[in-house]
């Protein structure tokens, strides 16, 4: 492992970390995608590869570059949910916080709360990795998959059934979980001008994204953003999330949001800023730990650990192999330009918050949604973003939290 192999590492990093700033900042662009195209590829990269180090090497460079993409891709997705409303997957509960801090001119701590969190969910998820695939290898995960993913979704329901208004909140929770059983299962045609995308984009958006841009704003009214150029929340969040990041790592069904449900349930975290930095670092330990589960029992938990396995074959397998250190290299290094991508990015989309008005923000908003769906989802994409964003006006009229529509994402858990 010489000095040329390290440099090619960082070089396949930085590269992973524009893929992952990209596919972070734009809505319906995941990271598998990325991923995904990589691996279709992945012939073009051996030859080009091959012309500046060993080609043994290209699994492990291409590999590091797809991990590093979803390390940052964590990191910097969190900038769409703050400043326009369109959540990934892995970060639906944070968009409401996000909300409220981006209307009181707090964005940009809502932002740095979240790079924050990652960065220390990261360095963490980094530091355990060895240790827990020694212990995982003992056979500690035989004991893991005793606890269903059931077990731990139905507790999440039993717990935001705890309300003034518990009928409401479950037929919610059905109803959401209705539309996402129908997005996971059922055979809806994605076709469309960029081809096949998902349908999580306009799910999640309709549910979480589209609502707050159709709440009345007054006409010209700016909102000027602030910025701490600080640490607004400090270590504490984000090593809160760790644990619970290490879990939904494990089960793939149980994603970042859920895992910051539970976890803010039992922690009572209630500010908005320390609750972002607890989504955020849960998001990315799961990203961190996805690549340990994947040496362990050799079955990928995430779209990239799916490419990865392919790519890189049993290269991962044994204790602290090769492939697997170089590949959590690649992902620290990430990590540190993903914070600074996350903060860079938080302060442009600041300054552009501040001058333009909020109805303006928003019908641009709102147009730009609209047609990012018809793109890459199509006009079967477009009828679910009208039925989702349907539903997800339908809490705030009965005077219940947005919360119970995290039901999209669990309910196929349970049934699927």
């Amino acid at each position: 492992m010489g000095p040329e192999l390290i440099l090619m590492v960082v070089l396949a990093s930085t590269a992973g970390a524009l893929i992952g700033t990209f596919t972070g900042l734009i809505p319906g662009v995941h990271v598998n995608t990325a991923a995904a195209i990589m691996l279709g590829t992945y012939p073009l990269m051996v030859e080009f590869v091959s012309g500046f180090t060993d080609p043994a090497y290209t699994p492990i460079l291409v590999s590091c570059c797809i991990m590093s993409a979803s390390a940052v891709h964590s990191f910097v997705d969190f900038i769409p949910s703050v400043f326009i409303g369109v959540p990934d997957a892995d970060n639906v509960a944070s968009v409401l916080p996000g909300h409220r801090l981006l209307l009181q001119g707090d964005g940009m701590l809502a932002v740095r709360a979240a790079a924050i969190g990652s960065v220390i969910g990261s360095l963490s998820a980094l530091a355990l990795a060895i240790p827990l695939q020694w212990i995982m290898m003992q056979g500690a995960s035989g004991y893991i998959d005793y606890l269903t993913e059931g077990v731990i979704v139905i507790t999440l329901i039993v717990i935001m059934l705890n309300t003034d208004r518990p009928a409401v909140t479950l037929a919610m929770i059905l109803v959401s979980g209705l539309l996402g059983y129908a997005v996971n299962h059922l055979d809806i045609p994605t076709y469309s001008v960029l081809g096949e995308g998902t349908l999580l984009f306009p799910l999640l958006t309709g549910l979480f994204g589209i609502p707050p841009l159709l709440e009345k704003v007054k006409p010209g009214r700016r909102i000027p953003q602030r910025d701490c150029e600080s640490d607004p929340v400090g270590p504490v969040p984000g090593l809160k999330g760790v644990v619970t990041g290490l879990i939904a790592g494990w089960f793939p069904g149980v994603t970042a949001t859920a895992g910051a449900l539970v976890a803010a349930s039992f922690t009572e975290e209630r500010d908005p800023a320390r609750f972002i930095s607890m989504t955020a670092s849960i998001g990315t330990v799961t990203s961190v730990f996805s690549i340990v589960t994947l040496s362990v029992s050799g079955s990928g938990r995430s779209g990239t650990c799916i490419v990865v396995k392919d790519i890189i074959g049993d290269s991962l397998s044994g204790f602290c192999s090769e492939a697997f250190t170089l590949i959590l290299f690649s992902m620290a290094v990430a990590s540190l330009l993903g914070y600074c991508s996350t903060v860079a990015g938080g302060k442009v989309m600041s300054e552009v918050f501040s001058l333009v008005p909020e109805n303006l923000v928003n019908n641009l908003v709102l147009v730009l949604i609209v047609v990012l769906v018809v793109l890459f989802t199509g006009p079967f994409g477009l009828a679910i973003l009208m039925v989702s964003a349907t539903v997800g006006m339908i809490p705030p009229a009965a005077g219940i939290s947005r919360v119970c529509l995290t039901g999209c994402l669990l309910i196929p858990v349970l049934f699927g």
